[in-house]
């Protein structure tokens, strides 16, 4: 894993990657079945080496997380 000074950092496998004309969709399935969906560029994706079935880490940065329910 890299070194970053952020802590959540889940590792898994690309499931899909869906190209648009700027930006992809990227889709990481965790151990356990769970996924996190990612919006970058399609320059990123070519610069990662990203590919379907290959390994990668999400990482999560935040100051704050908003938790809701239905009223």
């Amino acid at each position: 894993m890299a070194k970053l000074s952020a802590r959540n950092q889940l590792e898994g496998t690309i499931k899909k990657i869906t190209k648009g004309a700027v930006n992809a969709e990227v889709i990481i399935e965790l151990p356990g079945g769970i996924e996190i969906t990612s919006i970058i560029t399609n320059q990123s994706v070519d610069r990662l080496g990203l590919k379907e079935g290959g390994k990668a880490f999400a990482v999560i940065k935040a100051t704050n997380v908003m938790i809701g329910t239905e009223m």
